[in-house]
């Protein structure tokens, strides 16, 4: 007898005691945990409750047929279905597959082929769960940054234009942040692009805690970061910039065994207006960073509008 499968449960519905209990008994001597029910409603009540990956069902059943059973499954619940009929020339493969069902078997059915079309349909479900998951580890390698585990530049443009379109539909307001590490390249000179490197990540980590769920945050490049703040003006994203800075001043890092050392961050803060070009938004988001730069460093800069319309940004230190 093979070795039990506890988690590879089988559903068995027919009507035929005799049928029914005949595959039970086939299923489980071959390491699979098998359960029966006389009818569709029945089924249903079980697959309801519990977590089948395989369900074989007669096609004609008292009350609810088996092609409805397997469209109601299919919509419902994640199981393979196999249909199995006595009445070829009334059903149709085509007609089965359509609503759903993974196989298709003509009685009377022969036990060992009806075994290994199911051992077949839960291959192409492994393989089918394994692809899924490697296209989601490939999209998530396209759209992350491999040190940081934040998101990317190109999926910062991506998320930016969404968000845009969001606020030009709702008239929400959207802010942006860009961060940049104070003197990096001196601190990376100094002690290491590996010190510089856990640098990164515990701002990224710092950067997340500092964020609501609708938030996001990504590295734009190097020592650069952006963070977009959907339904938050432009005094509420200051608040989070302090917030994001404080934090960081706040941290000892330790380059070496008897150093410690403190990281700044300079940031700007700007909000999006209506009909605005993309590149101006952002452009706007970098000269506010450069002004909390050219005053001193370690300091939030608001700019909410170009230069030339406001002469004077609005800025913040650390004090």
């Amino acid at each position: 007898m093979s070795k039990k499968k506890p988690n590879i449960r089988v559903l068995i519905v027919d009507d035929d005691s005799s049928v029914r209990n005949t595959i039970h008994e086939y299923i489980a001597n071959a390491g699979f945990s098998p359960t029966a029910a006389a009818s569709a409603e029945e089924a249903l009540e079980l697959v309801e409750n519990n977590d089948f990956a395989v369900v074989i069902t007669d096609i004609r059943l008292p009350g609810m047929g088996g092609l409805e059973l397997t469209k109601v499954i299919k919509q419902k619940n994640g199981a393979d279905v196999i249909v199995v009929t006595g009445y070829s020339d009334d059903y149709s493969y085509e007609e089965a597959i359509n609503i759903g069902a993974s196989d298709f078997v003509i009685k009377p059915v022969r036990l060992e082929e009806l075994l290994l079309r199911m051992r077949r349909v839960l291959k192409e479900r492994q393989l089918s769960t394994e692809r899924t998951r490697m296209m989601e580890k490939l999209q998530k390698l396209a759209t992350t940054d491999g040190l940081t585990k934040l998101y990317n530049s190109r999926s910062f443009y991506s998320q930016l234009e969404l968000e845009v379109d969001r606020f030009n539909r709702y008239k929400h307001p959207l802010s942006l942040l860009l961060l940049d590490i104070d003197n990096f390249k001196e601190f990376n000179d100094t002690y290491g692009h590996l010190e510089g490197d856990k640098v990164l990540v515990r701002f990224s980590q710092i950067i997340k805690d500092c964020l609501r769920i609708n938030d996001s945050a990504y590295r734009y490049g190097g020592e650069e970061f952006t963070v977009i703040l959907p339904e938050t003006n432009g005094d509420e994203a200051k608040t989070v910039a302090q917030r994001i800075r404080s934090s960081l001043e706040a941290e000892d890092f330790t380059p070496t065994p008897d150093k410690f050392a403190k990281i700044t961050i300079s940031i700007g803060v700007t909000q999006y207006f209506p009909k605005e070009e993309l590149s101006a938004f952002i452009r706007r988001a970098d000269q506010a960073m450069y002004f909390s730069k050219q005053n001193g460093r370690n300091r939030v800069t608001v700019l909410l509008a170009e230069p030339h319309v406001q002469s004077k940004a609005s800025h913040r230190n650390s004090a």
